[in-house]
C-alpha cells in the first residue's frame, strides 16, 4: 500500500487521478493478489473517489500453492456499506487464460454502480459504434457459457482445460526456477498469469556500455539478447521498476521442449554476456 499511496502522490503533482487500474493475476509479475490486498485497495480507491478498473483476464490462471483468485466485484460485495456501491468496471477475455484464443479477440467489461447520467452517455456513445468480429463474439460466448455437468462434451471440456492448465504450472516452475539458478539473477514465483519478471544485477561496465549506445541498461541487455540467440523480452523499464533495479518481462508459454532450449540458451548468454562485461 505504501507503493500505491507513493504513486497516487506522484500521479498528483501532474494530473487529477480519478481511476485507479488493478491486474490480478498480474501482468508482469505474475503474482496473485492475496483478499486482504484486495480489501486494501477497494479502501484506498473508495477514500479517493478513484473509479476501479479491475483486469481480471487471467483469473483461471492460478499455479502457486495457497494461492486463490478473488474478484474484485465479490469483495467489493462483501465488504458491505460504504464500499458496495463503489463504480467498477471489471474485465475478461477469449483470448488470455486456459482457452488462450489470441487470434481471436473478443472480451468483455461488466460496469457495477455507474452515475445514471454516465451511464446514458457511455450507452450512446457504444450504440454509435460497430460490434467486435463475429468470431471473437462466439469465442467470448464459449468462454462465459461452458459445458456444463451432465453436458455430452463436459468431461472431455474439463480434462483439456486441467491439462493447459496444469501444463502452464509446470513451465511456470521451470521457468522461476532455472532463472534463480543463474548466478546475477533472481525470480519470484509465477503465482498466475503468463509471465515471469526476473531481476538482473549487471556489472557496472555493462550499464556504461549501455549508456555509450544511448540505451537505458535493461533495454541494451534485450537488445543484446535478441541479436545474439533470437530470444525476444520486454524490459523492466517500461513497468515503472525501482530506479537502479533491471528486469524484464518474459513468458511462460512456449511448449515444454522449446521452453526447455530457450532457457538453456537464456543460461548461456547471461553468463556470457556478465563475462564479457565484468
Amino acid at each position: 500500500m505504501a507503493e500505491l499511496e507513493r504513486a497516487y502522490t506522484e500521479a498528483k503533482k501532474v494530473c487529477h487521478p480519478k481511476a485507479l487500474v488493478v491486474i490480478n493475476p498480474g501482468n508482469p509479475t505474475g503474482n496473485v493478489l492475496p483478499r486482504e490486498n484486495i480489501e486494501a485497495v477497494i479502501k484506498f480507491a473508495h477514500e479517493r473517489k478513484l473509479f476501479l478498473f479491475a483486469d481480471e483476464v487471467y483469473q483461471d490462471n492460478i499455479y502457486a500453492d495457497g494461492c486463490v483468485f478473488h474478484s474484485f466485484k465479490k469483495v467489493m460485495k462483501e465488504l458491505g456499506e460504504p464500499y458496495c456501491h463503489m463504480e467498477m468496471a471489471s474485465f475478461m477475455s477469449c483470448s488470455k487464460g486456459y482457452m488462450g484464443e489470441c487470434g481471436l479477440r473478443g472480451g468483455y467489461a461488466e460496469v457495477i454502480n455507474l452515475d445514471p447520467d454516465v451511464k446514458a452517455m457511455y450507452l450512446k456513445s457504444i450504440s454509435a459504434k460497430l460490434c467486435p468480429t463475429t468470431l471473437g463474439q462466439a469465442a467470448m460466448e464459449c468462454v462465459v457459457n461452458p459445458p456444463r455437468k451432465g453436458d455430452p462434451s463436459y468431461d472431455q471440456f474439463i480434462s483439456e482445460k486441467s491439462a493447459v492448465l496444469s501444463s502452464l504450472a509446470q513451465r511456470a516452475k521451470m521457468v522461476v526456477e532455472t532463472f534463480n539458478s543463474v548466478p546475477g539473477m533472481s525470480c519470484n514465483t509465477v503465482q498466475g498469469a503468463m509471465y515471469a519478471f526476473p531481476q538482473i544485477h549487471l556489472p557496472p561496465k555493462a550499464i556504461e556500455a549501455a549508456k555509450a549506445a544511448g540505451q537505458l541498461p535493461d533495454v541494451f541487455y534485450a537488445f543484446q539478447l535478441l541479436e545474439n540467440t533470437g530470444i525476444c523480452i520486454v524490459p523492466g523499464s517500461g513497468f515503472g521498476q525501482r530506479p537502479g533495479t533491471y528486469h524484464f518481462r518474459t513468458t511462460i508459454l512456449p511448449q515444454p521442449e522449446m521452453l526447455s532450449t530457450m532457457l538453456e540458451k537464456f543460461r548461456e548468454f547471461h553468463t556470457s554476456f556478465v563475462k564479457q562485461y565484468q
